[in-house]
């Protein structure tokens, strides 16, 4: 199959619907940057060279650093297809990281001064790499559908940039750059973000006001499902037949990007104590930001862990995370050398690592099955692989474009 050929047909003429979604973390966006390395190198095995992540997804969502990974893998090239491959993202994050979160070495007191007067970094690298490499890309050229979540402090509501919903929101069509600066804004770390789009058909315009996805869902992957059930609710004809709640059509992939285990925590004893500047700064970090980030990522988790089994359909999700980081390993900012190729090798040891669910009845992430997360991963890029083929063999568009001579409009 020649995947730079052919787009993924829609889930009408398949079996499944399929679901990436990746977390908020900073530089830990080098762990799923790893794990989807190892994934396309195994549809590549199966499909071709030319095989990329978005050749295999009906819908793609990341917060924050996985907003800005979900534009990496979707944002079109000259020729149509993925900006970058997922084995760019390490290199991506490797270069750039140090400059995005540049280590100034100052003393404790003039950090808490700093934290307390604006954000840690003023975020002009970051700007001006992102608008660089994705230029003026617009969320409807994406190559397959994706969900990223953002925060308008103004509205004090989230705003999430949905290919589904632009039909029915057009003024979201924003430039995926905007789009990822606004979902990176954590904060305290980088500065809010503001700009407007204009609505072509009534000339209206809409302001945007934006801070990190994370604030609404640090875990988008409820939020990727959520969207493709509206679709299907509203009878989109691309999910005909397909019922709303029917959880086993899905096929879910969700990366984390790591957590603290739970000795490094907090504690209730000294959080007793703290008040607004323990909050912000509290063991060379930001409690107030670890706390919503981890409870978002893993309520969602746990969520849709019940979900699935309630109707027999685990084996269609696949939650890959590592809750075991410690010290500076576990920051999402501390971009030294060291620490990020420390981060590369925690994303190949997590790849070696049992799958774990989250337990039902304690709440604890742990070890669930004697398949690793490699093995599943190989499984899952068989029935991505297969589904792919699938919906090409029973979609007349997808014979017409295997057709050399065929015109496809």
């Amino acid at each position: 199959m020649d995947s730079t050929n052919i787009p993924l047909q829609p889930p009408m003429f398949g079996n499944l619907i399929t679901v990436l979604s990746i977390d908020g973390g900073g530089i830990r966006g080098l762990i799923p940057g790893t794990i989807l390395n190892f994934l396309e190198s195994e549809l590549q095995k199966l499909d071709g060279e030319d095989a990329r992540i978005a050749d295999y997804f009906d819908v793609i969502a990341g917060t924050s650093t996985g907003g800005l990974v979900t534009a990496m893998l979707t944002t079109p090239n000259q020729n149509n297809r993925p900006l970058f491959s997922a084995k760019d993202i390490k290199e991506f994050y490797l270069n750039h990281s140090p400059k995005i979160f540049p280590q100034a070495r100052s003393l404790a007191l003039a950090k808490i001064i700093k934290a307390l007067s604006g954000p840690k970094y003023n975020g002009k690298y970051l700007h001006n790499l992102v608008k660089e490499k994705l230029g003026d890309t617009k969320l409807n050229q994406t190559l397959t559908n994706i969900v990223i979540p953002t925060f308008d402090i103004k509205l004090l509501q989230p705003t999430i940039f949905s290919t589904y919903e632009l039909k029915n929101q057009p003024d979201l069509n924003a430039a995926i750059s905007d789009i990822c600066i606004s979902t990176s804004a954590a904060p305290t770390y980088l500065p809010a973000h503001y700009f407007k789009t204009q609505d072509v058909a009534t000339g209206t315009v809409r302001e945007f006001n934006l801070v990190d996805g994370g604030v609404a869902a640090n875990n988008p992957t409820l939020l990727a499902i959520g969207e493709v059930t509206k679709e299907a609710l509203k009878g989109n004809p691309d999910f005909f037949a397909i019922k709303p709640t029917d959880y086993s059509r899905f096929l879910v992939i969700s990366l984390g990007t790591g957590s603290p285990k739970d000795e490094m925590k907090y504690t209730s004893e000294k959080a007793a104590k703290w008040g607004l500047l323990q909050w912000l700064t509290a063991g060379g970090s930001t409690p107030i930001i670890d706390v919503f980030s981890n409870s978002s990522s893993d309520m969602v988790d746990y969520h849709l862990s019940v979900v699935f089994k309630a109707l027999h359909c685990e084996h269609n999700y696949l939650r890959i995370q590592d809750d075991t980081l410690s010290g500076v390993i576990s920051s999402v900012d501390i971009a030294t050398k060291k620490n990020l190729n420390d981060l590369v090798e925690v994303g190949e040891k997590l790849l070696k690592k049992p799958v774990s669910r989250v337990n039902l009845e304690t709440g604890v992430f742990q070890s669930c099955t004697s398949e690793t997360n490699e093995q599943a991963l190989r499984r899952f890029a068989k029935l991505l692989s297969t589904e792919r083929r699938l919906r090409h063999t029973r979609s007349p568009h997808g014979k017409a474009a295997e057709t050399p001579t065929a015109s496809v409009k």
